[in-house]
């Protein structure tokens, strides 16, 4: 049920998908892994969205170089784990969301029990190895993954849904070089909407997905291109050629 002070909260969004698609972003779960220049506006649209259960891991804490971009995170939160900084501004912003939190390095050990019975995940990540992970647990648990990176003026953002849509690996069979990269703050902020856009759509089961497409977006140019993907027969995560095996490390 809802209540009275969340149909006045959530009013104008009421207007779009009803009451129903209310309660069903109330009633779902998302794990966000990352709670940096992506994670940071991630949850905040989700939680200010109404999306009941944020599950969030992050390792980092805050530093002076963060606050650029990751909104979520002040200057007297410096020295904080992030997880614990936006834990408050999200209970603050919603007090009607339930927010678990996480600070860990997720790897292979842990990520599953992260995950749990999220019914979407957020790649919020800055590095490619726990991408992979994602990937793989997503595959493993049939979960919603939506992949977002960006580096300077520039993103690129991604919907999966195993068994359905070419995955992560079919896409970036290899990773690219180890980078520390520039950033815009601004563009993190805009392939975050896009991340919350696609999980909103994806939990209310309307519009159409970014899968077997990859959306790039050219902050210079202030333009958004779509490059076509496909399943890989050979990939190691969910081809079906003769050979494939399990992602290896």
């Amino acid at each position: 049920m809802l209540s009275k002070d969340e149909l006045e909260r959530y009013s104008r969004q009421i207007m779009l998908f009803g009451e129903d698609g209310q309660k069903r972003l109330k009633n779902a779960t998302v794990f966000i892994a990352g709670a940096g220049g992506l994670g940071c506006p991630v949850a905040l649209y989700l939680a200010a969205a109404g999306v009941g259960n944020l599950r969030i891991a992050d390792r980092d804490t805050v530093e002076m170089s963060n606050l650029n971009r990751q909104v979520l995170h002040w200057e007297p939160d410096i020295g904080r784990e992030k997880v614990l900084s936006v834990e408050e501004k999200l209970r603050d912003i919603n007090p009607h969301i339930k927010v678990e939190t996480f600070h860990v390095t997720i790897d292979d050990s842990n990520l599953n029990e992260l995950v749990g019975d999220a019914d979407i995940i957020v790649d919020a990540m800055d590095n490619y190895p726990v991408r992979y992970l994602l990937n793989q647990v997503a595959h493993e648990k049939g979960i919603t993954l939506i992949h977002g990176a960006i580096r300077g003026f520039d993103g690129q953002v991604m919907t999966i849904v195993p068994g359905k849509s070419a995955c992560f690996n079919c896409v970036f069979p290899s990773p690219p070089p180890v980078e520390v990269f520039p950033v815009l703050g601004v563009t993190p902020g805009i392939i975050a909407m896009v991340q919350v856009n696609e999980a909103i759509k994806c939990l209310l089961r309307t519009g159409e997905l970014l899968t077997d497409r990859l959306m790039i977006w050219n902050g210079l140019c202030s333009e958004m291109e779509y490059m076509r993907v496909s399943k890989r027969c050979d990939c190691v995560i969910c081809g079906t050629a003769t050979g494939s095996t399990d992602q290896q490390e």
